[in-house]
């Protein structure tokens, strides 16, 4: 699995995390401290996340970061 594949991976993870606790992006980047533009590129793959993004989202979902990870 390349990198672009694992990003893909994360953001399919964190989408479908939020979207079956019925999360908008917006509310997701509210609850995380971000932006709904920065939660799409995440979840579309386009940007790298960093750790310090990636443990918010976690704990905005009520999850361990290890729960988004496939690889």
């Amino acid at each position: 699995m390349d990198i672009d594949q694992k990003r893909l991976a994360l953001g399919n993870a964190i989408r479908e995390r939020r979207e079956s606790q019925g999360l908008s992006q917006n509310k997701l980047a509210l609850m995380a401290g971000s932006s709904k533009s920065h939660i799409w590129r995440i979840e579309t793959g386009r940007v790298g996340v960093g750790i310090d993004d990636l443990a918010r989202i976690a704990e905005a979902l009520d999850i361990q970061v290890r729960d988004l990870l496939s690889f």
